[in-house]
């Protein structure tokens, strides 16, 4: 049995039984490179669920402020489910309201620039799934597929460190491209399981507050304070800068702040364990005092 038809028959599976409202997951878009998410609410259309490299979008930021009367059956990859931990811990969801279906996940293929059908094992791999540290979901009830194997990611912080080389004015110049090219459309907060406060500081109106202005200076206003807001609780799931409609390396900003707290805390990584403290969130008489 595939892993589609396996999905499809949990599906049906959990809602003949009513142990959940409705199931998150993926069905085929309209272009063979896409396959989008889904809301399956009845058994009857649980056909419509499938599994191939292009099962992409991170699901776990639907669940964001889930209704407390609702249960719901959620596929998870290994990033999925690294969201899921982090709403949990959040306190933006309560663990019993989800069944959590774990696929292990070789990594999603990239048809950007493919202008005919291709088979995907003949395309290269998204970006995020290069650098991803943990392609196994690393919380669930059940798991369909065998584990994959982890590879060493060390290396995803190389970027950071050739900018690290770069002078001050070098970095400012980098960076000052990067926001300028910023819409301040919020695809990157919208998509991040770690942006879930019940209202962002950006929509709020306050005099001397975050501007609504698109230019330089506000933007990198926006995006190094989102940075430091998801610091210690970035997930690595990528989807910030997968969504940006303007390529902006929103990881690389993610990173360095995850190199630099494992420096200086130990190594640390998010959403892998329910009941570790993210390293910002909690004290201990040994910490680092540099600044002091």
């Amino acid at each position: 049995m595939s892993i589609t038809e396996k999905i499809q028959a949990k599906a049906k599976e959990l809602l003949d039984s009513g142990t959940v409202n409705y199931i998150i997951g993926w069905e085929k878009g309209t272009f063979w490179h896409q396959s989008t998410p889904v809301f399956v609410k009845k058994a009857a259309d649980a056909d419509k669920l499938i599994w191939d490299e292009f099962c992409i979008n991170s699901l776990s930021t639907y669940l964001i402020r889930l209704d407390d009367e609702l249960k719901v059956g959620l596929f998870v990859k290994g990033c999925d489910s690294k969201g899921i931990v982090r709403l949990i811990q959040d306190k933006q969801l309560k663990r019993e309201q989800v069944v959590l279906i774990g696929i292990p996940c070789n990594g999603m293929r990239n048809a950007k620039g493919a202008v005919e059908k291709t088979e995907p094992a003949n395309l290269p791999l998204e970006q995020k799934c290069i650098e991803c540290v943990h392609p196994n979901p690393v919380i669930y009830d059940e798991l369909i597929g065998e584990p994959v194997v982890i590879a060493d990611k060390s290396d995803r912080f190389n970027d950071v460190l050739e900018l690290e080389k770069l002078s001050p004015n070098e970095k400012y110049q980098y960076w000052a491209a990067q926001f300028e090219k910023c819409i301040r459309c919020y695809a990157c907060r919208n998509t991040c399981p770690a942006c879930n406060c019940k209202e962002c500081y950006v929509d709020q109106y306050r005099v001397g507050w975050q501007n609504k202005a698109v230019d330089l200076a506000e933007n990198q206003m926006f995006h190094v304070t989102r940075a430091m807001h998801v610091a210690g609780r970035c997930v690595e799931c990528g989807e910030c800068q997968r969504q940006c409609p303007m390529d902006i390396p929103i990881m690389q900003m993610n990173r360095k702040l995850i190199m630099e707290i494992n420096e200086l805390f130990g190594e640390y990584a998010a959403g892998v364990d329910l009941e570790a403290k993210p390293p910002l969130g909690q004290f201990k008489t040994d910490d680092p005092e540099e600044f002091m």
